[in-house]
């Protein structure tokens, strides 16, 4: 059974940097495409990022420049590396398996919560 097992969340300050992992196992990780959504506490989930099998990624407008997702095939892990946190970043991501770059999620991972201070 595929399953995505995030980790490296936390309570973070303003302008600190964050890094997200997410172990895939149970698929053929490196043939999917992968992504990140983010759920602001009382809001719905955005997606913010995604990563095509051959690694090329995409970001909403909201994070370019300050997230990128890269992955690692060999063991089968996806990343998030958030540069100059901020108070909006805090909320719950989720790491997700894609069939087409901005399609909807097909497996969604356990999440993970980031809490950022002032």
């Amino acid at each position: 059974q595929a399953r995505l097992v995030e980790s490296g969340g936390g309570l973070v300050q303003a302008g600190d940097s964050l890094s997200l992992s997410c172990v895939a196992s149970g698929l053929t990780f490196r043939q999917w495409n992968m992504g990140w959504f983010h759920q602001a506490p009382g809001k719905e989930r955005d997606a913010v990022a995604w990563i095509n099998a051959n690694g090329n990624a995409e970001y909403a407008d909201s994070v370019k420049g300050r997230f990128k997702i890269p992955r690692n095939n060999s063991n089968n892990t996806l990343f998030m590396h958030i540069d100059n946190i901020k108070p909006v970043d805090t909320g719950t991501f989720f790491c997700v398996r894609i069939a087409h770059m901005q399609a909807p999620p097909t497996i969604w991972g356990q999440r993970s919560q980031v809490t950022v201070s002032l």
